[in-house]
């Protein structure tokens, strides 16, 4: 899923500037490490001495050679050509969380959509040729994660189901490396990955909280915030359709989230959707969720779901931006 870039660095306002404790000030700087993953970038800060480069790199490389579907010889990859195959701790525990977000969202977040997105070019397998209503119809048979169960560490399927877990596995991804850092005792960081984060503490180097920011959705490729604002002992992930869609003949925009109910990709006024939560999985997978579902219904779901904050860019029907915060979004 395209991410919206998060823009990290420290803007100090006066007005929400953070104080700092005398033995926090004491640490001058952070550690800042980055590099590539899961096809996009990864930025870590944190208030450490010590390079965790390496951790972070093999705690990656697991996290892929279980869940990307780009790699022919992952787990799932295997799974989904129904090789048999044991699943471990993080297949595991994104597949539970899924299947909780499934059905708390009734089918709005399916992972088993996945054989659809490839379909309409949207994956890592291409397109199907001259894609009519019929070959949808054949390919949402095999769609639906209640279909889908684990039994004795292994995954029970229809034979032409393919998982794809790339709406969620990236925030996972981005709650392992804020794990591995709590349990090395590492007090302050921030933990980005393509723009999903996950936050905890301050900033000790610019002596403010972590400041982030939700991008517009310019069409144009210029690159404006709508939004900043700081973000503390949270995680964030937000889902836009500006920089990855397709126009039909008629200049119709469908975005990448296909619709696990129809099959087809969304059209709606959503542009971005961010979400917080209080880790970056279940952001990920709700920001996934609620593209396809719109904004009413995302508005009487969040009713239920106080836990959750959301921020919405659309486009009213004058083509005109608009946000909306729901449930109380900083």
């Amino acid at each position: 899923m395209d991410r919206l870039l998060i823009l990290f660095f420290c803007v100090i306002f006066s007005s929400c500037k953070e104080k700092i404790t005398n033995t926090e000030a004491q640490i001058s700087s952070n550690t800042k490490i980055e590099g590539g993953i899961f096809g996009t970038f990864y930025q870590v800060t944190y208030s450490s001495k010590v390079n965790y480069k390496k951790q972070f790199d093999s705690l990656f490389y697991v996290i892929n050679k279980s869940m990307s579907t780009y790699r022919i010889d992952s787990d799932i990859s295997k799974l989904n050509r129904n090789e048999l195959v044991t699943m471990g701790e993080h297949f595991k525990n994104v597949f539970n969380a899924s299947k909780k977000i499934y059905i708390a969202t009734n089918g709005a977040f399916d992972p088993t959509i996945g054989a659809v997105v490839n379909a309409w070019d949207f994956g890592p397998d291409g397109k199907i040729t001259n894609l009519d209503s019929l070959k949808i119809d054949n390919l949402m048979e095999s769609v639906g994660f209640n279909k889908v169960s684990i039994i004795e560490n292994r995954v029970v399927k229809q034979p032409n189901t393919f998982i794809d877990f790339n709406a969620i596995a990236k925030g996972y991804a981005v709650d392992v490396i804020a794990d591995f850092l709590n349990k090395k005792n590492v007090e302050n960081y921030l933990v980005n990955i393509g723009g999903e984060l996950n936050v905890k503490g301050v900033n000790l180097e610019k002596k403010t909280g972590w400041t982030v920011g939700i991008e517009n959705p310019n069409f144009d490729g210029s690159q404006s915030w709508d939004k900043v604002f700081y973000l503390k002992d949270k995680a964030m992930a937000t889902s836009g359709v500006y920089r990855k869609f397709k126009i039909d003949e008629h200049g119709n925009r469908y975005s990448h989230i296909i619709n696990a109910k129809t099959g087809y990709p969304s059209k709606t006024n959503l542009l971005s959707i961010s979400v917080i939560a209080d880790d970056c999985m279940t952001a990920d997978a709700y920001a996934t969720a609620f593209k396809a579902m719109g904004i009413e219904k995302i508005k009487a779901f969040l009713k239920q779901h106080q836990e959750l904050k959301v921020f919405l860019i659309f486009e009213n029907e004058n083509q005109e931006f608009r946000t909306l915060g729901l449930n109380e979004f900083p």
